[in-house]
């Protein structure tokens, strides 16, 4: 894109500038502690109450970790910020003509705009999928999906037609990008455990875990080393890993691949994602996966005050190929552009000097002891990039107590390889049977007669 010298943006008005940002992922979050001592008024806008670490979201839909291990209150991050209100809202569209959000029933305006809304997934045109094979974006994804995984052990363990209870031991990832090679470890290293120690019909060599992928190789934007030790060790934990391999059919008893059916209940899509429809709001040309296009220094064409960061932007590096949609880019993408609003607000020129990706590595764990990890020249792989890999998530974590707490979680399951969230929550199916609760006839007896006639059923 092209950079100017300079930003020719709005004059400063005599109120406080407003700086409104949308989503309070990593991007948003950074822009919004980035200008906590800025004369502005900030406010940060998200459809849920809570700031995400993504990274680590498969540990809670493998019952590695509790929900609120990994995620922290927006107000509590920024109660300390003066400057700064937040509105649990959701932002259905923008009009650039006049300055404003619109939100479900009212409108915000803005001097500054920065739209931090993330990604979700993509089904690449089968969006009846989504169903039966639910992806891993959010707190509610993660908790329906460890409700599906546990449930599965649970209902196998009371089923008797072994081809129904194969089924329901079966789980097929679509995708071995970071995700999905993460989701298959913990699950595969869960059913080995779990199923070998707590259940009595069924054990842990009944277990299948499948992993799929379109492409040659697990983990595609590692070296073809590290790549390499990861399949190895995914095999090791007893994954199918099917490579060059793509799903034609999915429905609720499994998957087609090629002309393969493979029978399972519990199907997790990690193959792909799609921007949010930022691009469309604003009007910017988007990629393939419908990011906004920017220029150099996140904003979009014809708009210096508006800017979009994370997952929403498609941003090219210095080789020319798009930034990766991972937190550290939105993290920095977020912390430049609150740097470029500051200037401007304080009168201090603005240079449009264009956002410069300072990569600090990639790590992705496989299992207990087993991860792979980039670090500039230097690759990593086994049990230190493991190590590597826990200590880099936990000192990114936000808030004192959730290192703590998940430090002393992996702490106990090292030790014990007890998974400590292991609680079937939400759905219908979590909900206690008709069978176990008092028969119609024991209500209207009084209460001494009614336990014991309880008691004895």
């Amino acid at each position: 894109m092209s950079s100017p010298s300079s930003i020719t943006m709005p004059a400063i008005p005599r109120r406080a500038p407003r700086v409104v940002i949308v989503g309070a992922g990593f991007g948003g979050l950074s822009a919004a502690m980035g200008l906590a001592d800025t004369p502005a008024e900030v406010t940060l806008i998200d459809r849920r109450n809570h700031h995400l670490f993504q990274p680590l979201l498969y540990q809670v839909a493998t019952a590695g970790l509790s929900p609120t291990q990994i995620a922290s209150p927006i107000r509590t991050i920024l109660r300390r910020q003066s400057n700064t209100r937040v509105l649990l809202a959701e932002v259905t569209g923008v009009s650039l003509e006049d300055q404003a959000v619109q939100l479900d029933d009212r409108r915000l305006p803005f001097d500054f705009l920065v739209l931090a809304t993330g990604a979700t997934h993509a089904y690449f045109g089968r969006d009846d999928w989504r169903v039966v094979a639910p992806g891993l974006k959010s707190l509610e994804d993660a908790t329906d999906l460890r409700r599906r995984v546990l449930l599965a052990f649970e209902k196998a363990e009371l089923e008797a037609d072994p081809d129904e209870r194969a089924r329901l031991l079966t789980f097929v990832i679509i995708g071995a990008g970071p995700t999905g090679v993460e989701l298959a470890g913990a699950i595969a290293e869960l059913a080995r455990r779990a199923l070998t120690c707590d259940f009595r019909a069924i054990r842990g060599a009944m277990a299948q875990v499948v992993l799929v992928e379109g492409g040659q190789r697990v983990l595609p934007q590692f070296s073809p080393r590290l790549s390499t030790y990861a399949r190895r060790a995914l095999l090791g934990l007893g994954v199918d890993v099917r490579l060059g391999a793509s799903v034609t059919e999915c429905d609720d008893r499994g998957v087609l691949i090629g002309a393969q059916r493979i029978e399972s209940r519990t199907v997790i899509w990690a193959a792909g994602v799609q921007s949010s429809p930022a691009a469309r709001w604003v009007a910017a040309t988007g990629d393939r996966a419908g990011r906004a296009i920017v220029n150099g220094d996140q904003s979009i064409p014809n708009h210096p005050n508006v800017f979009v960061v994370g997952d929403a932007s498609s941003a090219a590096g210095p080789d020319g190929r798009p930034l990766p949609g991972v937190a550290p880019v939105a993290k920095q993408q977020g912390e430049h552009v609150a740097r470029l609003i500051a200037a401007h607000v304080r009168g201090r020129p603005v240079r449009r000097a264009g956002f410069r990706y300072r990569d600090s590595g990639s790590m992705a764990t496989i299992g207990r002891k087993a991860a792979v990890a980039a670090l500039g020249p230097v690759e990593l792989k086994g049990a230190l990039a493991w190590l590597v890999w826990c200590l880099a998530h936990v000192w990114f974590l936000i808030g004192f107590r959730n290192r703590i707490a998940v430090v002393m979680d992996w702490m106990w399951a090292y030790v014990t390889f007890e998974r400590g969230a292991r609680l079937i929550t939400g759905g219908p199916e979590a909900r206690p049977s008709p069978a176990i609760l008092p028969p119609a006839a024991v209500l209207g007896l009084p209460l001494r007669s009614a336990i014991q006639s309880v008691s004895k059923s």
